[in-house]
């Protein structure tokens, strides 16, 4: 891959605490990449460090070839929308947008051409002079993305800009969001702890934790392939389990390793009465569960289920045969030893 965005070891602390660990990552042109984990891993301070807003410690940080270490802010050419949408409230939407070409110096028409371009990008070409406070969520982060684009940065950093926002809203907004990033091609570095925002838009997707980049890789791969016990935990709701119960579930395994982890999607509920002949094969097993808890999750149907010992998440089609929300009820698990991932050591 030819590097657009280059970090290098990029270190920081605060204090005593190290919250960048030495953290590598190089993106390509046009690409979206997402930094997900949990609050605390490092992933908003990366984004500041990249944009001038914190100091690093040690590390590179080079942009098409250009070291930004001593760059000040304005001189790094790069977009960064916050959590908060950050507007200014005196300012109309389309003032709001044309603050960065302002300072900049560029004329009063080049500016009003320029924001009634991204305004009908994102769509609110009719807000152009309405002020913030008249705005609802959705439009002031819209508007907060325009702003940012108006001064043609090279790299576009998003820091939760979701997170403030309603569910329904969240999830058309991120939609538009991937759609302008792909028509602009504009390399993005988006951070999110919600798996399923990074999994819908990126590209390519980094957990981190603790500072570091502890797996890297497609949304498919990430999802499919979790490495360690904490990307499997933090990719929702995988089913972790030490060697000796997964050995109680599976009866023989493969490989020599100290946990395991199972997809909940991957086990096929069998009901008491349902012949089980049809899910018997070459490293295929069928084990007895209870159901302790049932969870309806649109169309997703969540089961928590005992077996062998081993409490399991279970989740299929909701398809309208519903076990009882609160019925402990008896049924067969159809399990394949190839669904069975075997997990490294963290830090391996």
């Amino acid at each position: 891959m030819n590097s657009y965005l280059e970090l290098q070891s990029v270190r920081k602390r605060f204090g005593n605490a190290a919250v960048l660990n030495g953290v590598h990552l190089d993106v390509a042109e046009g690409e979206l990449v997402t930094l997900l984990g949990p609050s605390g891993c490092g992933k908003s301070t990366l984004l500041r460090c990249i944009a001038g807003l914190a100091v690093l410690d040690g590390g590179r940080i080079v942009l098409q070839g250009r070291d930004l270490g001593g760059l000040a802010p304005r001189e790094r050419q790069v977009g960064m929308v916050f959590q908060s949408f950050a507007l200014f409230p005196n300012l109309t939407a389309g003032e709001n947008v044309e603050y960065g070409l302002r300072m900049r110096g560029e004329s009063k028409r080049g500016r009003r051409r320029r924001a009634e371009e991204l305004l009908a990008l994102v769509d609110l070409e009719d807000k152009r002079d309405v002020y913030p406070h008249h705005l609802s969520g959705g439009q002031q982060q819209r508007i907060a993305l325009a702003r940012s684009l108006a001064v043609q940065p090279k790299l576009l950093l998003l820091d939760e800009p979701l997170s403030a926002l309603d569910a329904q809203i969240r999830k058309n907004l991120r939609s538009e969001i991937r759609s302008i990033q792909q028509r602009l091609n504009m390399t993005t570095l988006f951070v999110t702890h919600d798996q399923e925002e990074a999994l819908t838009m990126s590209d390519r997707v980094c957990i981190m934790n603790k500072g570091v980049i502890v797996q890297e890789g497609t949304p498919e791969q990430i999802y499919m392939t979790p490495r360690t016990e904490f990307a499997a935990r933090f990719m929702g709701s995988y089913n972790v389990m030490t060697r000796p119960e997964a050995l109680r579930l599976f009866g023989s395994l493969e490989g020599s390793s100290d946990s395991y982890a199972l997809r909940p999607e991957s086990v096929k509920l069998i009901g008491m009465e349902e012949d089980p002949s049809g899910h018997a094969g070459r490293g295929k097993r069928i084990v007895d569960g209870t159901v302790d808890s049932v969870s309806v999750l649109g169309t997703i149907v969540r089961y928590s289920i005992e077996a062998a010992g081993v409490k399991l998440t279970i989740d299929a089609l909701n398809d309208g045969r519903l076990i009882g929300i609160g019925e402990r009820r008896n049924v067969r698990l159809a399990l394949d030893c190839s669904q069975l991932l075997q997990l490294e050591k963290e830090g391996a």
